[in-house]
This record gives C-alpha cells, structure tokens and sequence, in this order.
C-alpha cells in the first residue's frame, strides 16, 4: 500500500484538517465529530441540507458543502456511515428555523442512522426533518450493503439542485419535492477497471486482471453485474448508457449528464466517455442540455466511472444553472 498519510487510523480527521486550511473562506469544521458547515450556517429562515456518508469518495459530500447545496456533510470512517451524533449535531446546528432536509444515499447503514438521527433531532429540540432517499443505480436490485438501488452519481445532481431550491428560499416540503422528483428522473451505472485500498484495510477490496472489467461497481467496491474482458471505450459507454435508458423512457426528453470518475481515471478519459455517452443518447432520441465531467464521487484510488442521466425540466435546469460556490463545485459567484 503506498498513500500519502500519517496514521491509517486518523486519515479522515487529518483530512479535514487540511480541509479546512484550504478552504476556510467557505467551510468550517466541528474537528470532534468531523462535521463539515458551510461558513455562515445557520442561514436564518432557509431550509437547511444535510447529507454525508463514508469518507473515501471526495469531494462527496464535503467538497459540496457551501452557497447553492449543503448546509453541512457528516464525514464517516472510509467506506463507513456516519454516526447518529454526528447527524443530530449537524441538523441542529444548521436549522435556521424553516426545518431541515437529509439527503441520503441507499445504503443500510446510512438509513438506519440518519432515521435515529431525525427522530432524535425533532424529539429534543423540535426540529421538522424531512429526508429523501437516492437510490439510482440500475446495476442491481439489491446488493451487499442496501436492500433496493444503491445511492451513487445522482446524489451530486439532488444535492446541487435540491441546494439551489433551498438558497432560493423554497419550503421545506418544496425542497424535498424537488429532492424526490430528481431522484425519479436519474439513473446511473457505473464500470471499474481496477480496485481500490482502504488505509485501514491495507489491501485491495477486490483485484482485476490486466484485461478484466467489473460492470455495475458500486462506490465502496461492491461486485457489479458482471466480470469481462476490457472493451473499447466506445463498448464500454454501451454498457453503462442502454441499461439506463432500459430502465427509464428517456426519449424527446432533455438531459443532464454526468461523467463521473472514480479516482484514478484521468480527465482525457472521461472527455472521450463523454463523447460516446452523447452519442448513445442522442441515437436514442434524447437531448444533452447540460453537463458534467469530472471525479466528483469517487471510490479512492479506483479507476473507472459512472455514467448519470437525468431527465431535466425548465425547472431543474434553472435549479442547476444558480451559483454555486463549494469547495468542489463553483459557477456563477
């Protein structure tokens, strides 16, 4: 294992240490829970957003904490749900009055903490929380850490839009519709090339021969649909793209894609993939109208990506295109 760290058991907190000097103009962080806060939190009378997860997929959900998405992202162990405590201090301490909604990938553990986590915030100082489920990924129906879709490269997309209808100063009910109505319209598949090491662990989750692809990975190393040999990326790109437009009418719609990279693939893939992704969509009779390209949910050093489709109205793609200044994503401001 070669990683530039201390301590494997400190990484996340020595992380967002570093965090915070970098970007101390935006955030600030609660160093005992490792909860990351925008820097004017609580905003009085917006709904507040929180979301987090296992640390290891930066800039997820930290990196997206600021004006136009988070109020605050609770930073798990690696590949490890945050805790109720976490969640509860960052929901109280980001509840400007007009109640709060938790944005949640679909996994258990997740799940379970952030129900506790609102029930506990509204039993001990009446907060209103409303939470929102992402489950987008077609690749499998259940899979070792979720019962239903797992959570993957939508949650970028409900956390950036859901964000935008906050700063707007929708309600909370109107927040989390928005929330819900992204999640009803997104799918996403993702590939991998190689595997990826958690410190603590020491070794990889998982190995791939020289001329091996995992299809269907999920973000923390989950088995896919399905092992075979490497393929062209324009292969590749039919892979991921047909399984989603299988699962949701995409045709006459307009879309925003996301080409999304899981650590270690370079932007000049993801470009390539991009292309081909444009491609399949527009042969199948859909719009690209807007995009994004990058490792914006990312599964440490794991070389591959993830395609995400979501099909926009005039109303979702006016909630994209607000300003948007976090940490790692800033348009506008």
């Amino acid at each position: 294992m070669k990683k530039l760290i201390n301590d494997a058991t400190a990484v996340v907190g020595d992380s967002l240490a570093g965090f915070e000097l970098a970007h101390s103009d935006l955030i600030r962080v609660d160093r005992q829970l490792n909860v990351v806060y925008r820097l004017d939190a609580p905003v009085t009378g917006k709904v507040g957003l929180v979301s987090g997860g296992g640390s290891g997929h930066e800039p997820l959900h930290a990196g997206f904490v600021g004006h136009g998405m988070l109020d605050a992202a609770c930073a798990g162990a690696v590949f490890t749900s945050p805790t109720p405590d976490q969640i509860v201090a960052a929901t109280r301490t980001v509840d400007g009055g007009a109640g709060i909604l938790h944005l949640v990938k679909n996994y258990t553990g997740d799940i379970m903490n952030f129900e506790m986590a609102a029930e506990l915030a509204a039993a001990e100082a009446d907060v209103r929380v409303e939470a929102v489920v992402i489950d987008d990924d077609v690749a499998v129906q259940d899979s070792l850490y979720t019962a239903g879709r797992r959570g993957v490269g939508l949650t970028v997309l409900a956390e950036k839009i859901a964000g935008a209808a906050a700063e707007a100063g929708a309600d909370l009910d109107a927040v989390a519709a928005i929330a819900r109505r992204v999640n009803a319209n997104g799918r996403s598949m993702g590939i991998a090339l190689t595997g990826c090491t958690p410190p603590e662990k020491g070794s990889p989750i998982f190995e791939l021969g020289d001329d091996e692809m995992e299809v269907g990975i999920g973000i923390h190393g989950e088995p896919g649909r399905e092992r075979r040999p490497l393929a062209p990326a324009s292969q590749v790109a039919e892979l991921l793209v047909e399984p989603i437009l299988a699962d949701l009418d995409y045709r006459g719609a307009e879309i925003i894609a996301f080409v999304n990279g899981l650590g270690a693939t370079p932007l000049i893939e993801l470009y390539l993939m991009y292309a081909e992704v444009e491609r399949i969509v527009s042969a199948a009779g859909a719009r690209i109208v807007r995009s994004l390209v990058g490792p914006y949910i990312t599964s440490l050093e794991m070389a591959g990506c993830s395609v995400t489709l979501l099909r926009a109205d005039d109303e979702l793609i006016k909630l994209w295109d607000a300003p948007v200044a976090t940490p790692g994503l800033r348009r506008g401001m």
